[in-house]
């Protein structure tokens, strides 16, 4: 097995994603994600993500794929586990 480290604003943790999202995606997005680029969110989302991102709190972050599914990525408050996954199943 290959290890990756993508450094970002944040650490990401464990990944685990589900198993609709391809490893393609994964990659893709999230490095948008730990780079601070929530997606397709609303503003105000997007300043929750913000300020959880500065004082302590969970990020979500919303990508549309290339075939229309979308795609959420959660990171837990604690910044322990990412989880990549389709909103379906949350």
């Amino acid at each position: 097995m290959q290890l990756t480290t993508i450094e970002g604003k944040f650490r990401a943790g464990t990944i685990v994603r589900s198993p609709e999202v391809t490893p393609e995606e994964v990659f893709v997005f999230l490095i948008r994600h730990v780079s601070g680029d929530w997606g397709d969110l609303n503003e105000h989302d997007w300043k929750l993500n913000d300020a959880a991102l500065k004082h302590g709190g969970r990020l979500i972050s919303q990508y549309g794929t290339n075939n229309g599914r979308v795609i959420w990525i959660i990171t837990e408050a604690d910044r322990s586990v990412t989880t990549i996954l389709v909103p379906a199943l949350y």
